[in-house]
């Protein structure tokens, strides 16, 4: 992978502190929780304050689904009525909005990454090192009040207190190990055993796997509690296998057999024969391969592009010096011919070892001319198509 090392890093160390990337991937694959203290009060206050959150709320974005309340004094779900605090058009309806805040609701502002710049540029870091999408959540929780009950997320979260003061339990047990969205709620889940205590302050990260039971309540006192909770949304090994299936069902013709379900009365046995060929192809590594470039495609399509150039563009020359754009998301495949496919919001691009090798330098910024022969022209293409900018 070829990533633009100074947004991957800062989104890294924003998130992570100074934890090695080698530990941070050894917990993203395990499920235990983990605090990490404070640098700073205002460690994340550059990416979100309360004043923002006001100034999206007198913009016609502020509708539904993107705004919700939560207030977990409710019976039944703690899902505030949206006609408490909607118009019937979906917009916000700034009188009872405030009034719902003002009597304890949470207010909470979905995928906040997509029109929030500084929560954009974090997120698209965070995916340039994961290689899967990342979202922005927001929580704005009065003071001592409580927006959801004990509950787990289906994905990975990364929770930044950017203000005030939360008290977080988490539960060890997991009563649902590993749930994706296309896991049923089971319902009435009590914790079992008594559950670790912290509280989260300004600057503070928590991070929390999916499946661990859990709940959280802003503090007592006169400061509400602002948190980022970051959605690292990773797709599932079922995901794969089933996008695995879907891209050799065209080449593959015993994929497009029918299923003798006749046999289904000679037990397990009769048919895992038919499977086990199945199976094998499947795990081929040409076949997760395909998968895996289709998924870092989607990703790349699925996200804003984020392009280094505008409507217009001055080509550089030999001596200007160039990086890779901080924002586009792109991957570098390596061929088995030599090269690498180079993955990005446009077309696939294929480039040779030479061309490769220069990309990993423009990583950290070079000029065409340190680059050597070829470099000019191969520059002009990549700043025409948006992945290199001036230094």
């Amino acid at each position: 992978m070829s990533s633009n090392h100074t947004q991957a890093e800062a989104a890294w160390a924003q998130a992570f502190g100074d934890l090695p990337l080698e530990e941070g991937l050894a917990l993203r694959e395990g499920t235990a929780w983990r605090h990490f203290p404070a640098p700073a009060p205002a460690h994340h206050a550059g990416l979100l304050s309360v004043a923002d959150l006001d100034a999206f709320l007198a913009t016609d974005a502020a509708r539904e689904p993107r705004v919700s309340m939560a207030d977990s004094r409710r019976k039944g779900t703690a899902a505030v009525p949206l006609d408490d605090f909607l118009r019937e058009d979906g917009r916000v309806d700034l009188p009872n909005l405030f009034a719902a805040v003002d009597a304890g609701a949470t207010l909470v502002v979905s995928q906040f990454h997509e029109i929030h710049p500084a929560l954009q540029r974090f997120c698209r870091g965070l995916e340039q090192v994961f290689l899967h999408g990342v979202q922005a959540n927001i929580y704005l929780t009065p003071p001592g009040a409580q927006g959801f009950r004990v509950h787990y997320d289906t994905h990975d979260v990364l929770v930044l207190q950017v203000q005030g003061e939360k008290r977080w339990r988490l539960w060890s047990d997991q009563p649902v190990p590993h749930p994706t969205r296309r896991t049923p709620w089971p319902g009435n889940i009590e914790p079992e055993g008594e559950p670790a205590t912290l509280t989260l302050r300004a600057g503070e990260t928590l991070y929390v796997p999916r499946g661990v039971l859990h709940d959280a309540a802003a503090q007592e006192g006169d400061e509400p509690s602002l948190h980022i909770t970051v959605g690292l949304m990773d797709p599932s090994f079922a995901t794969v296998l089933r996008l695995a299936v879907d891209l050799l069902e065209a080449s593959e013709p015993a994929l497009r057999r029918s299923f003798p379900t006749w046999r289904l009365a000679e037990g397990p046995g009769a048919l895992a024969g038919l499977v086990r060929p199945l199976a094998a192809r499947l795990a081929e590594p040409a076949a997760l391969e395909r998968a895996a470039l289709e998924l870092l495609d989607r990703l790349a399509a699925d996200r804003p592009a984020l392009l280094g150039r505008g409507l217009f563009v001055a080509d550089p020359g030999p001596e200007t010096p160039l990086k890779l754009a901080p924002g586009v998301l792109h991957a570098l495949v390596p061929e088995e011919a030599g090269g690498a496919s180079l993955r990005w919001v446009g077309a696939p691009m294929t480039l040779d070892a030479t061309q490769a090798a220069w990309m990993e330098r423009l990583a950290d910024g070079a000029t065409p001319a340190e680059l050597g022969e070829g470099a000019v022209d191969f520059c002009r293409r990549l700043v025409r198509r948006g992945l290199l900018v001036r230094e």
